[in-house]
């Protein structure tokens, strides 16, 4: 398996089935941090020392069970449009794709698991899912993480735990997340509520890339901000339960929606479908918003004949590195938005026609 075999499949997103509350989860994520004892973090380590540990540790990773058959890959091996794409796909951090020797990529073949080396800490160990699957990225990311303290010295105090680069991950090491769909919260204003709500209670709320970045296209990151003092086990419950609280508003919202301002609802989707169906220029930011729009049009019934699975693929294939890999070629930022656009017209031709009447969307 290569690299350009791996970013040519489906992405796990796409498994997401949609309908009811699936209409509303996109992703789950858990990710550990871990560091070797005895050795310097990345940030403070020389490039010598950090390419021993790149090639020490990707060997001891690629021998260990649940990695057989994975990729990988050093930064100083991948084109910064492959680096790139690994993150648009949420496999790296922007962090991570502007590292360079000494710093490299573990990667199962279905994406579920994604081991970045060298990135704040020496070991970011990632387990990804569709849906709202906290329980099952655990359960892929704990086993590994039992194989690889077995064949390695991870830094680690009895008092405070798991010593990592950042003083907001020592303890259990463990940030989950759940990336949501929340159109219908943005549209009734009840975003900024939420997000003061859910910030009192020790959760963060961040863009679609993470922290620092806004919330284009209604898509938020939900994660849990501390891990010192608490068990993995009660993290992710006490995430998933605020997650599912949080469904509901949105599944409510969008009722309230269909039922006080339905007209703008129509407005909304329509516009969307309006400008997808004949734009000739599409930046990345106004692509990702207007498919949002989609994507609620169709879990509403209004745009019933466009493919939910096809929605979801633009997402990802509107992105500028995936663009630049589906035309082959390097593009200026204006030739990427129209390549865009392009790709827009050509895969939603025909299917951009929002119904009369419509039907709402089911809460259950």
């Amino acid at each position: 398996m290569n690299l350009r075999e791996l970013i040519e499949r489906p992405h796990v997103w796409l498994a997401a089935p949609g309908g009811g509350r699936d209409s509303v989860t996109v992703s789950s994520r858990v990710r550990l941090a871990r560091n070797l004892a005895g050795l310097a973090f990345p940030g403070w380590a020389g490039a010598a020392e950090r390419e021993r540990v790149w090639k020490d540790l990707s060997a001891r990773l690629l021998s260990l069970p649940s990695m057989q058959g994975a990729l990988a890959a050093g930064n100083d091996e991948l084109a910064e449009r492959d680096r790139l794409i690994l993150f648009e796909r949420h496999l790296i951090s922007r962090e991570h794709a502007g590292k360079g020797r000494g710093s490299g990529i573990v990667l199962r073949a279905d994406e579920s698991i994604a081991i970045m080396v060298n990135e704040e800490d020496h070991l970011r160990i990632q387990a990804l899912c569709p849906g709202l699957r906290l329980q099952d990225a655990w359960r892929a990311v704990d086993p590994l993480d039992t194989e690889l303290d077995a064949v390695v010295s991870y830094a680690f105090s009895p008092r405070w735990g798991y010593l990592t680069a950042c003083p907001t991950n020592v303890g259990t090491g463990i940030r989950a997340s759940v990336m949501l769909h929340l159109p219908g919260l943005v549209l009734m204003e009840d975003m900024p509520r939420l997000v003061k709500g859910v910030s009192k209670i020790g959760l963060a709320v961040r863009g679609v890339w993470g922290e620092g970045t806004e919330a284009h296209g209604h898509l938020f990151q939900i994660s849990n901000q501390m891990t010192l003092g608490e068990r993995e086990e009660d993290i992710l419950r006490n995430l998933e339960q605020i997650v599912g609280e949080i469904v509901q508003h949105e599944l409510d919202a969008r009722a309230r929606l269909w039922t006080t301002r339905e007209v703008v609802l129509r407005d909304h989707v329509g516009r969307a479908a309006g400008i997808l169906a004949n734009a000739h220029v599409l930046s990345s930011r106004e692509a990702l918003d207007l498919l949002s729009a989609l994507r609620l049009g169709i879990e509403m019934g209004i745009l019933p004949g466009v493919e939910r699975r096809e929605v979801l693929e633009l997402l990802l294939l509107t992105q500028p590195a995936h663009l630049q890999l589906s035309e082959g070629r390097p593009l200026n930022p204006f030739e990427r938005d129209r390549a865009r656009a392009a790709l827009v017209r050509r895969r939603l031709a025909g299917a951009l026609r929002p119904t009369i009447r419509g039907r709402r969307a089911k809460n259950e």
